[in-house]
């Protein structure tokens, strides 16, 4: 079956960096798009950006302005999203997607905090 785990999430200051790993099995890693999204407290699930299959092509959300880099290592099985810069706003939980055979997957998520 599709699994996405996502892994180091953790405590930073305001200011700081901090990479996110998602690993994938049971789809075809290599040809997927891959998205990383987050969803801060009280607030709705928004897409931080994504990724195509052979990561010729990314595309991030206005808030991201040049802080985060997504990237992917398909031997791996692995896509990461290093962030920079981070700041209290950027604090949630964040997830890791793709959609498979006409369905969506989701990762648990990792938690992002941020101390300003």
């Amino acid at each position: 079956q599709v699994q996405l785990v996502e892994s180091g999430g953790g405590y930073v200051q305001a200011g700081e960096s901090l990479t996110l790993s998602c690993t994938g099995s049971g789809f075809r890693f290599s040809s997927n798009v891959l998205y990383w999204y987050r969803q801060g407290p009280g607030k709705e699930r928004e897409r931080v950006g994504l990724m195509n299959g052979d990561g010729s092509n990314t595309k991030y959300a206005d808030f991201v302005n040049g802080r985060f880099t997504i990237s992917r290592d398909n031997a791996k099985r692995t896509t990461y999203l290093h962030m920079t810069d981070l700041q209290p706003e950027d604090a949630g939980v964040y997830y890791c997607h793709t959609n498979w055979l006409g369905f969506p997957y989701w990762g648990p998520g990792t938690q992002v905090i941020v101390s300003s």
